[in-house]
């Protein structure tokens, strides 16, 4: 199936949409396979956490979220975004594996950015995929000003879904919120120096009540959920109602039931929900964890026959209790039994079988370098380079990165040092990855191109005798995982997809002053069969510029 988008990048200026309600039912999309989005340039501001120090926002078709992607595995998904924004711009698909094309990763690490005023055609396909994920600006500090929507990876129709098919799908995006301008926002972080704390906690843009989903009393909803914040872990719970978890990234999950469930930054998860209650009005409530000042906000779950009454004060949640949250992920599970987005199923794959190629452990660390505060990975502080390193290795552009540039283990007690920093990785290696973390702060680490088994995750220092703790049978397969404060997390990875792929800390102003770094994952076969070739369309910029791509 072929999936046509058009995305217009929209910068804005006028009036708030602070007071505004938004009333949902259903897909902000039909599931139509053959889509068009268009709109006029739209002027807005967007405050949804107060009516005051309205910032500049990013609008996808006029939207905040931006419109909602719905696609079926292995279809082929065409998203042309045009930049209406007077810098250049990027849109990054959080989850989408791009398999065998790093090409459409939308990171500055593999693509030109697209100049004001010119477009860039996306050209996906969603291979072995199913769930929920979600697209967001990667460039410069853009993410703070909007600019995301969801992404939504149905099951081909002869493809047993574990659960009967839900009355409604909602899509809720939920994150931190700075009234500041994202440029604002920039310049603190290059000036050497942290963000403040931020202003309020958003759902699908929305402040406090600014949402409404309607049920039906008796029906099962499935609820998909993203963190698409700046900073903040988050904790979501609906008054009155249990949550069955049955998915995160693409995962089909055992079917727990949770109160309340955390999500960290770059996390996505779905969970199904039950209208079994009295016809009322009922908060869905999102609130920071391990914050000093907990934010929180709240939206409607609306019975059709409720009649507007209430059902309380919005119930509390966790707030810094990080074993609660812990003995929470390791009772995340996968689902042996349940088909993935093939008829086979999940745990036909034996990935606690397979034997280990290479060992790598990440630290992550916050060093001073030339008075500045910058984030580093082993010391290392990323720095981009003046060519998009992708674009730079087909070229064979010598000066822009060497391999090599980062180690595969911490150093201690050497502060940090700025580098484009890019491991070296060979296709079909099986690796193990060990997130260390040493600060007091919990971290969220994703890695484009990839699902990976989460094996084992404790407080202290990771050793090798960890490896006894690890869980070799059903560890749910993800592509972010979160570290809890002076503590580890490791994960099981097969480098099956070639290319240049960006491992990052989902907190973006320790990845944007450096937390990051790339992974590329070679090929000496230099085949179509590994990888694709670079796009015909594909911008050229840097050192790579006035090259050719392929001939038409």
């Amino acid at each position: 199936m072929l999936l046509l988008l058009v995305f217009l990048g929209i910068a804005l200026t006028g009036s708030s949409l602070g007071t505004s309600r938004m009333e949902t039912s259903g897909p902000w999309v039909s599931s139509s396979r053959s889509l068009s989005f268009d709109s006029p340039c739209l002027s807005c501001t967007l405050d949804p956490v107060s009516c005051r120090s309205l910032p500049q926002g990013i609008l996808i078709n006029g939207r905040f979220p931006g419109p909602q992607i719905e696609a079926v595995t292995n279809d082929n998904v065409i998203v042309n975004v045009f930049n209406s924004l007077p810098e250049p711009f990027l849109i990054s698909w959080n989850g989408i594996q791009q398999r065998r094309s790093s090409w459409q990763d939308g990171v500055d690490g593999t693509n030109c950015p697209i100049p004001p005023g010119r477009n860039f055609t996306y050209v996906m396909q969603f291979k072995d995929q199913i769930g929920s994920y979600f697209y967001f600006p990667s460039l410069a500090f853009h993410k703070a000003a909007g600019g995301f929507g969801g992404i939504r990876v149905l099951s081909r129709p002869l493809i047993p879904v574990p659960f009967p098919p839900p009355a409604g799908d909602f899509t809720l995006l939920i994150g931190d919120w700075f009234k500041a301008n994202h440029s604002a926002l920039k310049y603190v972080l290059d000036s050497g120096r942290d963000l403040p704390f931020p202003d309020g906690v958003l759902i699908n843009g929305g402040g406090r009540n600014g949402n409404t989903f309607t049920v039906e009393q008796g029906s099962t909803y499935r609820f998909r959920m993203s963190n698409v914040g700046l900073t903040a872990s988050l904790n979501i719970r609906i008054q009155g109602h249990a949550m069955k978890l049955v998915e995160v990234e693409g995962s089909h999950t055992l079917q727990n039931t949770y109160s309340s469930l955390d999500l960290h930054l770059g996390q996505s998860c779905s969970v199904l929900v039950t209208a079994d209650q009295p016809a009322m009005d009922y908060y869905v409530v999102v609130s920071t964890r391990f914050t000093s000042k907990v934010l929180s906000t709240t939206a409607i779950l609306r019975y059709s026959n409720s009649g507007g009454r209430t059902a309380g004060p919005p119930p509390g949640g966790p707030t810094i209790q990080i074993d609660w949250s812990l003995n929470q992920a390791r009772s995340i599970r996968w689902n042996l039994t349940a088909s993935g987005p093939r008829p086979n199923p999940q745990g036909s794959y034996h990935y606690g079988l397979v034997n280990t190629t290479r060992t790598i452990r990440l630290a992550n660390s916050a060093p001073f370098i030339d008075g500045k505060q910058r984030y580093a990975v082993n010391s290392v502080s990323f720095v981009p380079g003046d060519t998009p390193l992708k674009v730079a290795d087909f070229y064979k552009i010598p000066g822009v990165f060497s391999l090599g540039s980062i180690p595969d283990n911490p150093t201690f007690g050497g502060g940090g040092y700025l580098q484009t920093s890019v491991m070296a990785a060979n296709f079909r290696d099986y690796v193990e990855i060990v997130f260390e973390n040493y600060e007091s702060t919990v971290q969220s680490w994703h890695i484009d191109g990839y699902s990976f088994w989460i094996v084992g995750m404790d407080g202290g220092q990771w050793s090798a005798a960890s490896r006894k703790s690890y869980n070799l049978r059903d560890a749910v397969a993800r592509c972010t995982v979160q570290v809890y404060p002076k503590s580890w997390s490791a994960i099981y990875m097969p480098l099956d997809n070639v290319g240049m792929w960006n491992v990052r800390s989902e907190n973006w102003a320790r990845r944007y002053l450096g937390q990051q770094f790339y992974l590329r994952v070679y090929s000496p076969a230099n085949s179509w069969r590994d990888e694709n070739p670079i796009p015909r369309n594909a911008l050229l910029c840097g050192r790579a510029s006035g090259r050719r791509t392929r001939p038409l």
